[in-house]
């Protein structure tokens, strides 16, 4: 049996936040379970690019200080560390994102410390997967707070605490991985492989703002306005993903985890706890449109119309600034530097360009026709 915890909250007041927090945590044992004084503790955010926080796209940088002042409280050290997805001339974003993101005025104003995974260095971990090299701070922590945001994500549906765990992978080496595994299920045994690998000991949700739609940078802001909180990734996700009103099994992200049991996912085995018993439905949450085809079409015809349905991305060069993010961080080069053109032979429909661009100028966009009159009669 796993605990979810979940409260409510509706701002970023550090005060108001610390409060909320650590009655969760109270729920969960009490801050003594987890830490003791001396401990360095390294809060793993969700940075994916450089964002600011209006956009519910990245950790807010206020949830991030308010946990921050309870360890040092607590008399921890905090490290506050993540790799972003994509690349600007050959360059992982990951400085910049956490100027941008407000979490290195936070570092600075708390006496916390930056720990950037591309400037960290590696550690070489054999896997389910093989051998994958992830950040060394993960390995020099004494614990491990996994602060996901709640989002939509465009191809895998819904991006959480078990999906925030890729950032564990420095730099460009993450386009490898999905280039090798350019599916959610395939995608799905890579965060599996890295949950096993790395000892996250609690997982904290910044549920109070999160990203609606085609997310996980281009969706629209949805005000939650909860935080959820337990010691199980997958048990989390469960819950959160009822709450935007997906079936975790439903998800072939998450099968990998769910099929080598590395948390609880059914709801008989969660015990949901604090402000609320079960689940609170979020009303009105937009879904990807990926998740409203396979709702609307039975498996069989789905196969049979994929490719007249499916939305590929495409470059709009009226939002387009020509930074090069898409082009740098497409895991197979399937992108014209000097054009912007997708040639789709070598597109394999991972979306980062669409994930990771900070102008929203990756499009989704149906080409055939019959496949726009379908999804217009189907509402997807």
């Amino acid at each position: 049996m796993s605990a979810v915890i979940i409260k409510s909250c509706n701002n970023y007041r550090v005060e108001d936040l610390i409060d909320i927090i650590n009655s969760g945590i109270d729920l969960l044992g009490g801050w003594g379970k987890f830490i003791r004084p001396q401990m360095t503790v390294l809060l793993k955010v969700n940075l994916i690019g450089p964002k600011t926080p209006d956009t519910a796209a990245v950790t807010h940088p206020e949830f991030v200080r308010a946990i921050t002042r309870i360890l040092m409280e607590r008399k921890c050290k905090v490290w506050i560390g993540d790799s972003s997805g994509g690349a600007i001339a050959g360059i992982s974003p990951t400085g910049r994102s956490f100027i941008v993101s407000g979490l290195e005025r936070v570092a600075i104003e708390e006496g916390a410390k930056i720990k950037n995974f591309d400037k960290e260095g590696v550690m070489g971990i054999d896997t389910s997967v093989g051998k994958m090299y992830l950040a060394k701070p993960l390995f020099e922590a004494d614990f491990i707070i996994n602060l996901p945001k709640l989002k939509t994500h465009s191809a895998g549906i819904y991006t959480g605490a078990v999906k925030n765990l890729f950032g564990c992978i420095p730099g460009l080496r993450k386009a490898a991985y999905h280039k090798g595994a350019p599916n959610p299920k395939e995608f799905g045994t890579v965060l599996a492989a890295i949950y096993e690998s790395v000892n996250v000991g609690l997982h904290i949700m910044d549920g109070i703002t999160a990203m609606q739609g085609e997310g996980p940078t281009a969706g629209t802001v949805y005000h939650a306005e909860k935080i959820l909180l337990s010691t199980d990734p997958l048990a989390l996700d469960a819950v959160a993903s009822k709450m935007i009103g997906i079936n975790i099994e439903d998800n072939p992200i998450f099968d990998a985890a769910r099929e080598r049991k590395l948390g609880e996912w059914k709801s008989q085995n969660i015990e949901v706890e604090g402000d609320y018993l079960t689940p609170p439905k979020l009303p009105k949450f937009k879904l990807p449109r990926a998740f409203k085809l396979r709702k609307k079409v039975n498996y069989g015809l789905m196969v049979t119309l994929i490719d007249l349905l499916k939305a590929r991305p495409k470059i709009d060069e009226n939002h387009c600034t020509n930074c090069n993010m898409c082009v740098e961080s497409c895991p197979v080069y399937a992108i014209d530097k000097m054009t912007k053109i997708i040639n789709y032979d070598k597109c394999i429909e991972c979306m980062c360009c669409h994930e990771l661009c900070m102008y929203n100028a990756v499009k989704l966009k149906r080409e055939k026709f019959i496949g726009k009159v379908v999804s217009k009669l189907l509402k997807i």
